[in-house]
């Protein structure tokens, strides 16, 4: 086994250039997949039929809340193991990895089937009307099955990126993007299978995803063990601390998106097509931000292993500095080439006037959605899961239903600005919590107060019990136990 490749890499060197590198090669990834899936919107906005377009959108909404239990889960194993890993606790790491892989997998195994039991009534509640209702139906029959593959690969990248290796975690995404851009064109015009080769195309690139991050995984890293029954259990009730709420932060921005869906429908066909091209511009020109959150997370966690808090603290400030930077380039970019951007994605009416508004105003709440990101990862790898769940509910209730419901009376137009406004005053407040949350810790609680800062050792039991255990305020006993918010 190849103990140097799971060095703690982040509690040494610059810790923007960490960030940079993290969030780059992890932003290509992204963008790379979600150009697939624009470039995908584009080709059927090709076949001429709005309805394709908008039956999309519908499965995007369903969607969201298919990943976002893999997505909390994620979150809870990268954190976990990232501690793991800057405590000097490998054997600890590889056991939980391969618990949570295994514990991810079946999970979002029962999801997938039971949305295509329950597709038709999930349908009605997001307010789908024949016969875009039927189309969407179509898709999600054949991509819900292969949600154990997207979430394995998604744990697999956040494994690789818990020990550092950027590259390897970018294949996982970057080699299901190229065959998602080859599988598409092939099946939705060469085959004439229209919108389901698109979910075919999907099915497969998902299949690449989950098989190049378990050769990541367990070839170069070997991150994984065999799995131990007994094992599961006590390493998931680790996991969960984080996880558990993750998850239900994750479920936030679904819930929110799918209100949005809903009030949208009311306003017909072009208004949902314009929000599902939104929906599918949004992760590439903000790639940088969306990979911010998963990347910044292992450096978080690694010097809160490693007992760093100043470093933990610099790393907070060089991520909102870079989210200050990527969303205004992407903002001018979307401004200069919303002319272009309405041509690729062939939208027209009502579609046309909310592309535009976005490009030219509403981008620019990604400032504070970037900081509300950023805190996120700063809640969950530093012990304070649950800041994050009420932040992101926060924003995902009163942030956007009042003023989605006031912006009805203006139309799509209102409803999308409602959507975007509610934005900025939790990304403002989340992020001063997070400095509030930072300045305060003493990464280690009392009885480790007095050992060496880095943990060494074979398996790292001690260190792991003190590592997933909640960081306290200075001076402060270690009382509330992991659930507590502080």
């Amino acid at each position: 086994m190849q103990q140097g490749a799971e060095t703690a890499r982040f509690v040494q060197g610059s810790t923007m250039r960490h960030v940079v590198v993290m969030a780059g090669t992890g932003a290509i990834g992204l963008i790379a997949v979600f150009a697939v899936d624009l470039l995908n919107l584009f080709y059927l906005s090709l076949l001429g039929e709005p309805r394709i377009v908008a039956a999309v959108g519908f499965a995007g909404a369903v969607g969201f809340f298919q990943l976002s239990l893999a997505i909390g889960l994620t979150i809870g194993v990268g954190a976990v193991v990232s501690r793991c890993i800057g405590a000097g606790a490998r054997d600890d790491a590889r056991r939980i990895a391969t618990s949570s892989l295994l514990v991810v997998m079946a999970s979002t195994a029962v999801i997938g089937v039971g949305t295509v039991l329950l597709v038709g009534p999930i349908l009605d509640l997001l307010g789908a009307s024949e016969p875009t209702r039927a189309l969407a139906a179509g898709f999600l029959d054949i991509v819900s099955p292969a949600l154990p593959l997207v979430a394995g690969g998604m744990c697999s990248s956040a494994l690789l990126r818990s020990v550092g290796d950027a590259r390897h975690a970018l294949n996982v995404t970057l080699f299901a993007a190229i065959a998602a851009g080859v599988l598409d064109p092939i099946l939705i015009f060469a085959l004439h299978l229209g919108l389901t080769g698109a979910a075919i195309s999907t099915v497969l690139s998902r299949t690449v995803l989950f098989l190049t991050g378990w050769s990541g995984i367990t070839g170069k890293h070997d991150l994984l063990g065999k799995v131990r029954l007994r094992a599961i259990l006590p390493d998931m009730r680790l996991v969960f601390r984080v996880a558990g709420p993750a998850i239900l932060t994750s479920l936030a921005t679904p819930v929110a998106s799918a209100y949005v869906t809903h009030c949208m429908a009311r306003f017909g066909t072009e208004a949902v097509a314009g929000q599902a091209s939104i929906d599918r511009l949004v992760p590439v020109a903000f790639g940088l931000v969306f990979a911010l959150s998963g990347a910044v997370g292992p450096i978080l966690a690694q010097n809160l292993g490693a007992a760093r808090p100043d470093r933990v603290r610099t790393a907070l400030r060089d991520s909102l500095i870079f989210v200050v930077v990527a969303v205004c380039g992407a903002w001018l970019l979307l401004y200069l080439a919303q002319d272009v951007i309405l041509i690729v994605l062939s939208a027209h009416g009502e579609a046309a006037t909310l592309v535009r508004l976005f490009c030219t105003w509403l981008a620019g709440s990604f400032l504070f959605i970037g900081a509300l990101f950023v805190a996120n990862a700063a809640f969950n790898n530093l012990g304070f899961p649950l800041l994050s769940t009420v932040f992101n509910w926060g924003r995902a209730t009163l942030g956007t239903i009042p003023l989605v419901m006031i912006g009805q009376d203006y139309g799509p137009v209102g409803v999308l600005t409602g959507s975007a406004v509610g934005s900025i005053a939790f990304g403002v407040a989340a992020a001063l919590v997070a400095f509030r949350v930072v300045g305060r810790l003493d990464v280690r609680p009392p009885e480790m107060q007095h050992a060496p800062a880095a943990v060494s050792g074979g398996s790292g039991t001690a260190a792991l019990a003190a590592l997933t255990a909640r960081p306290t305020a200075a001076g402060a006993p270690a009382a509330g136990g992991p659930h507590a918010t502080g």
